[in-house]
């Protein structure tokens, strides 16, 4: 049986000469060829666009358009497609050759010609256009890869941000991957938390630690856990994770849900800053103090905490260093300066990431993109965050009140009890082991972030004020947080003594049920009757958390000396 006859490759040969043309297509025809021929270069070009050749032989002096020309033009219209084109001559002028290599010509061919040495420059051809195909075949499979990647990326990473209706973004990838990463996530507390971050390098490599990076923003954020715990979790992730000399470079912002202060961390970013919203200049600068995550393993973060008190109409800037080393034509960075001066008096009204878009734009214009660039503005405004649930709270059955449920057990009561004490107080965050142990066993689910306050609110109301000392007017003034966690953290570390018990008692009835939630700490207990009796807006500082239980709950009690808070959370299957 004989195989199919191989397919013969079409040569185009543009030559003026007849003479040297004969002898050309004579030679090319023993390379196994077909010959198409043109006269000038205007007919080379109509030939390559009706015959599509697979190898030109280009003169280089002919009437009508010369061999600089038609290869120009050729070539343009071959675009990836890799067309060798052989330029015949017999000039030894170096500018001449040099012009025929700056058009796209891929070799030359002397004349008077030889058959061994055309042989030759034919096989090397066919090498190097082998070559390219491959090429060519191995990025179309690597960018149909990044193509599903970005699907998955975008699906995994991206599509579980929230509050981008009110956060604005500029980003801007300088390949089809970007190392740069922007998470937003609520905590159960209604707290919004955001991470900007940025990985060593761009493109798809860089992108790879995303995955594990969003997977514990995500699921420690919806736990409850604290940004330097999350923090602490991505770092040592990272570390046994990313191959050395990969790191991500990162700013977190926890907003408070009173949208009274921030919390940020910068961990070897570009500043972060704040904007005041009435003046329309910078309030406070954020300068990282802290390595990048992924470098070194156990990296705390409790000393790189900034706490910044804000206003309602405060916005919040974030960039990479893309943004600041973006630059133009003349290789001239945009720079800290102008980064600034983008944000400086703008209207109230006005988004400052437009004109920073816009001057950017200006600056860089044409010139190539080095690195990703993403900034973020995050406005300090009440439609930023997520509104209490207002659900009118059911009845406790006249059967079953809270004092009596308390001191008896009931056959289908689940009942959890946790003690700290002294030393553990230090840097135990019981409330989100203590929301995944209802979760787990009274799959509680829709009601975690209720849950979640009030545990929160209980809690750090016995560890800051009966354990710890703490008074709340400290926050007052301009430093008044930053003085108040400071203090908090430096009696927490000295903290060899004390306890706090947290009882709970879940009790599920045929159309719902209800929780009794106890937190007493070893102090020396508080005024209780103070916050019971003065309005909500008498102290700003003072007392909220106490109201807001109380609107989350159906009872809240405090015992006597008030260092023993009694809560009592009740649902109602039909309005969940």
């Amino acid at each position: 049986m004989n195989s199919a006859p191989t397919e013969k490759r079409l040569a185009l040969i543009v030559e003026d000469e007849d003479t040297n043309r004969l002898i050309l297509k004579s030679l090319v025809k023993k390379q196994g060829y077909h010959v198409v021929e043109a006269k000038n270069g205007a007919e080379a070009v109509q030939c390559f666009h009706e015959h599509e050749p697979d190898l030109i032989f280009m003169d280089v002096m002919m009437p009508v358009m010369d061999g600089y020309e038609a290869t120009s033009r050729i070539k343009e219209a071959a675009g990836d497609h890799f067309v060798p084109i052989i330029f015949l001559t017999a000039m030894s002028d170096e500018k001449a050759l040099a012009r025929c290599v700056e058009v796209g010509g891929d070799d030359f061919l002397a004349k008077p010609f030889s058959f061994t040495l055309l042989s030759a420059k034919v096989k090397a051809m066919e090498r190097i256009r082998s070559l390219h195909q491959a090429t060519r075949a191995l990025y179309s499979r690597m960018q149909r890869d990044e193509e599903i990647a970005e699907q998955v990326f975008s699906g995994a990473v991206v599509a579980g941000n929230v509050a981008l209706d009110q956060i604005r973004s500029l980003l801007k990838p300088a390949s089809v991957f970007s190392g740069d990463l922007l998470l937003t996530a609520f905590a159960p507390s209604h707290d919004l938390h955001v991470l900007l971050g940025d990985f060593t390098g761009h493109g798809l490599a860089a992108a790879l630690g995303a995955l594990p990076t969003s997977e514990v923003f995500r699921s420690m954020t919806a736990k409850g856990f604290a940004p330097q715990q999350i923090l602490y979790a991505i770092n040592n992730k990272l570390h046994d994770l990313l191959p050395t000399g990969m790191f991500l470079a990162t700013q977190f912002v926890k907003v408070d849900y009173h949208l009274d202060h921030i919390m940020i961390i910068n961990c070897g970013m570009p500043d972060c800053f704040v904007i005041d919203h009435k003046k329309g200049v910078i309030k406070q600068t954020i300068v990282s103090q802290s390595l990048p995550l992924g470098i070194a393993s156990d990296i705390y973060f409790k000393d790189e905490i900034h706490y910044v008190p804000v206003e309602t109409g405060d916005r919040v800037i974030l960039a990479t260093d893309g943004v600041t080393e973006a630059r133009n034509a003349a290789g001239e960075y945009f720079g800290e300066e102008r980064l600034i001066q983008s944000f400086s008096h703008c209207r109230e009204d006005a988004y400052l990431i437009d004109k920073l878009e816009n001057n950017l734009e200006q600056f860089c214009q044409d010139a190539p993109q080095d690195d990703d660039i993403s900034v973020v503005e995050i406005p300090l405004i009440s439609e930023l965050l997520p509104g209490w649930e207002k659900t009118q709270l059911p009845s406790l059955p006249d059967r079953e009140q809270p004092e009596a449920f308390l001191m008896q057990g009931h056959d289908d009561c689940i009942e959890f009890h946790l003690t700290l004490h002294g030393r553990q107080l230090r840097n135990a965050d019981p409330v989100p082991i203590v929301i995944n142990y209802i979760q787990e066993t009274a799959g509680l689910h829709e009601h975690r972030r209720p849950l979640f306050t009030i545990l929160t609110e209980l809690y750090v109301n016995a560890l800051d004020h009966g354990i710890l000392h703490l008074d709340s007017k400290i926050k007052q003034g301009e430093d008044g947080f930053t003085n108040y966690f400071q203090q908090r953290e430096s009696r927490l570390q000295s903290l060899t003594h004390g306890q706090i018990r947290i009882g709970l008692r879940i009790h599920t009835l045929e159309d719902g049920g209800y929780m009794v939630i106890q937190i007493e700490d070893s102090g020396h207990g508080f005024d209780f009757h103070l916050h019971e009796s003065k309005p909500a807006d008498e102290d700003l500082f003072s007392g909220r958390g106490i109201l807001l239980v109380k609107s989350l709950c159906k009872e809240l009690n405090y015992v006597k000396p008030g260092n023993k808070a009694e809560a009592v959370y009740v649902w109602s299957d039909l309005n969940d």
